[in-house]
């Protein structure tokens, strides 16, 4: 287990894969970890910081660019198929992030969303879930009012100090490059649920 920026502590595919029953402080708090992560039935992911990096490519016409990580994309679709709702609760409004995760799967997709609250309510009506059953990922004061409320609250290593001071789980991995494909892996290998090749 190791410490971030903001003391918040970070949990290491190894620590939750191989952690022992409870001797102290830090095993009773990665015990309490491991009942949030199997009690996951759904995941909300916010898009900029998350799903992407903080950079934007701004072109001649004015079209901002980002990028995405191919293994968070590929998480995604195994989560789906797996049979856990995926949503999507963002601020921006592009055509293309959207083509992008609604040709993953995923059809619970909220853009344009500055207050984050009421369309994440709109996901839990739509998709049957509760708030004791969600892993929601965000970056950003946006998404406090939402990661206080779930059952596992993540955020990637790059995240705004506020995220990662109340955080159950920070990704050792930064926004845009993978933190999505961690979180979803470490729950669906405590869940037996991940894919084997």
């Amino acid at each position: 287990m190791n410490k971030t920026n903001g003391g918040v502590e970070s949990v290491t595919g190894a620590d939750i894969i191989e952690a022992k029953p409870p001797s102290g402080p830090v095993e009773v708090e990665l015990v309490h970890l491991f009942d949030k992560i199997k009690a996951v039935k759904a995941f909300v992911f916010d898009v900029d910081g998350v799903l992407t990096n903080n950079d934007l490519l701004v072109t001649e016409s004015g079209d901002l660019l980002r990028t995405m990580n191919i293994r968070d994309g590929q998480a995604i679709k195994w989560a789906i198929q797996a049979g856990y709702h995926v949503g999507i609760i963002t601020g921006g409004k592009s055509e293309g992030v959207k083509k992008r995760l609604t040709n993953l799967g995923i059809v619970e997709y909220y853009s344009g969303a500055q207050e984050k609250w009421e369309p994440f309510q709109s996901f839990l009506k739509r998709t049957d879930t509760l708030v004791s059953e969600i892993c929601y990922m965000g970056d950003d004061l946006p998404d406090l009012p939402v990661l206080r409320k779930v059952v596992l609250s993540c955020c990637p290593a790059d995240a705004a100090k506020e995220a990662l001071e109340i955080c159950d789980y920070v990704s050792t991995v930064p926004g845009g490059r993978g933190c999505v494909r961690d979180i979803i892996e470490k729950v669906m290998k405590l869940q037996d649920k991940w894919p084997e090749y």
